[in-house]
């Protein structure tokens, strides 16, 4: 005979299970930045309300391993790619995010 038991988890534990349980279907949001970088900070504060849609991936373009992407984005960051792809630059455009996200959680679902 088998016998499970289980043992609660404190909220945050649960939370951070979910999302990592998650993360495989979540689209990926990469955020192209350096620091400092007050255009990138007011761009991850407008972020805020979509965090549960998406994982965000920071690339610091400073690095010597990111040159490629200093060479292409230096005078434009912030610049986001959902999944690889170029999205927007400067600014969030929340509308154009928030399509972007629906057509990506419908493609999920199918």
């Amino acid at each position: 005979m088998f016998f499970l038991k289980t043992f609660p988890l404190s909220r945050p534990a649960a939370l951070q299970l979910l999302r990592l349980s998650s993360t495989n279907t979540l689209p990926t949001l990469t955020l192209f930045t350096k620091d400092p970088c007050p255009l990138c900070d007011e761009a991850k504060e407008v972020l805020e309300p979509f965090k549960h849609r998406f994982v965000l991936q920071q690339v610091d373009i400073t690095l010597p391993e990111n040159s490629v992407w200093f060479d292409r984005y230096r005078w434009d960051i912030p610049v986001f790619h959902l999944n690889g792809q170029f999205v927007m630059k400067h600014r969030v455009d929340i509308t154009l995010l928030d399509k972007l996200l629906q057509d990506a959680e419908k493609t999920q679902k199918t």
